[in-house]
């Protein structure tokens, strides 16, 4: 036999009688928990979550042996290591799983993490309804039962100009409601060019298709005319639908068909007119230096009969899907059995309520909105902030660290304003003997975790989307990083 062979055989069977050895050097789990019993003081552990954590961390052991994990040795076996172990595994399973994090990614609207942000006194006023009875469905005047959109329906009439309104769980829900409700069995024509994929691979035909309506599309990708609208129209034609292409932008020789001209065309067919927003916004953003968005305003008053959006995207609201429109349109969408299905709950409803208040003042939307406030917000803020956790940083005198502040662009996030570029100030920091991959998996295992993005091997931090209160947040958690390091 060729002794190359016969040596690695002997190898593996070292190896093999290694791991059979450390095998058996695994406790039980009674073991762990008789050790755990003795000498821990923790008596607010559940015992479901002790013998399960003690079993996780048992297990992982197995797996690194087995692995030939080359760290692992008797010395993992100790009493004190094993309890060390399990303690780990406890605490983190008592953790909440849905945490506060920090977002140092300039994303302002960023789908993964929250979304936008509750003014203060919208969450004052959510913790307060939902920890006490409150009048969801019930009428104070008449005494008798309610219905829970009359909770927001006045005042989304009132800022929007809309006859009547509702709300169901998000945009896709008021989507799929509205087309369930007018066009189910029947045809809707909508523009090849406006058949858009929003977050996790929800497509408007598939969308369509669950509701019962038939699609279709006219029009080529880039030019869509009235005719072709038109042209489509027959006895199975339920609704004329538009939807906001808000999530991407198509620029060059292209041509689509102004609300006003579809809803006169609707008008003329007898025909229902609908248009999804996608990001709806009450404030005109141009005015602030921003693209310009179509406002709900603006779009309703164009007279379709159903508005849909999301309130909390460039809203700034919880995650909701708001119609507004025509009365008759929006009655017949609050009578359909499966509006019971996607309706919102009482906190929800009190953080939207509590929302649309400030919308009754532009100015007061602004500065007390924190998605409005920090896609407005002027650079020179932007850069006194990065300023000050720049000197926070030098200040630690660790010259393992350097921080450089950086010129960037923010994004709005959320599917909204596609091509616009927000001019902000990072702040790039660099340790010594870390890589950037390891800087950034450190900086999500902080307490609260800062989330932030790899730019020329730095981990750079947005202060656009950062609060003035977590600059000293930020600062301790690379004061961590320094030490254990």
């Amino acid at each position: 036999m060729n002794p190359k062979k016969i040596g690695l055989q002997k190898r593996k069977k070292t190896v093999d009688q290694k791991q059979q050895a450390l095998l058996r050097k695994v406790p039980g789990v009674d073991h762990v928990l008789e050790l755990w019993d003795r000498t821990q003081p923790v008596e607010d552990v559940p015992r479901a979550v002790l013998v399960r954590s003690i079993r996780t961390t048992l297990d992982r052991l197995r797996t690194r042996i087995l692995a030939g994990d080359g760290l692992m040795d008797e010395t993992m076996f100790s009493e004190n290591q094993l309890l060390q172990l399990a303690a780990q595994e406890v605490n983190k399973s008592m953790e909440f799983n849905l945490k506060r994090l920090i977002n140092a990614t300039g994303v302002v609207v960023h789908t993964n993490l929250g979304r936008s942000l509750l003014p203060e006194t919208v969450a004052r006023h959510v913790a307060d309804i939902s920890s006490r009875y409150s009048n969801l469905e019930f009428d104070l005047e008449k005494g008798v039962r309610g219905s829970r959109y009359s909770c927001v329906e006045d005042i989304l009439c009132e800022i929007s100009g809309a006859e009547a309104a509702m709300v169901v769980n998000n945009n896709a829900g008021a989507v799929f409601l509205s087309l369930e409700t007018l066009a189910k069995g029947k045809e809707v024509i909508v523009s090849r060019g406006e058949l858009v994929e929003i977050g996790g691979s929800f497509r408007i035909p598939d969308v369509m298709a669950s509701s019962g309506a038939r699609l279709v599309e006219i029009g080529t990708t880039n030019r869509t005319h009235l005719s072709d609208y038109e042209g489509a129209i027959r006895d199975e034609t339920a609704l004329l639908l538009k939807v906001h292409t808000s999530n991407y932008s198509m620029v060059g020789f292209t041509a689509e068909v102004s609300l006003k001209d579809l809803v006169a065309l609707g008008a003329r067919y007898h025909l229902p007119v609908m248009k999804d927003l996608g990001s709806g916004n009450f404030v005109d953003f141009s005015k602030y230096g921003l693209m310009k968005e179509p406002t709900v305003q603006e779009t309703v008053a164009a007279g379709p009969d159903v508005v849909s959006f999301s309130g909390d995207k460039m809203l700034g609201g919880p995650q909701s899907g708001i119609i507004v429109g025509r009365k008759h349109a929006i009655e017949r969408i609050k009578d359909n059995p499966i509006n019971r299905a996607i309706r919102i709950d009482k906190m929800t409803l009190a953080a939207l309520e509590a929302t649309l208040h400030l919308y009754r003042d532009e100015s007061t939307a602004v500065s007390a909105v924190p998605t409005l406030r920090m896609l407005t917000l002027p650079p020179r803020v932007i850069a006194n902030r990065a300023k000050r956790l720049w000197n926070r940083l030098r200040k630690l005198g660790n010259d393992r660290l350097e921080a450089v502040m950086i010129k960037a662009s923010s994004r709005v996030g959320g599917g909204a304003l596609p091509l616009q570029e927000l001019p902000t100030k990072c702040v790039g920091v660099r340790i010594d003997g870390l890589s950037a991959n390891a800087l950034d998996r450190l900086m999500r295992q902080a307490v609260p975790p800062v989330i932030g993005r790899i730019e020329n091997d730095l981990f750079v931090m947005d202060m656009r989307t950062v609060q003035d209160e977590e600059i000293a947040i930020i600062t301790s958690a690379f004061k961590r990083i320094l030490t254990e390091e």
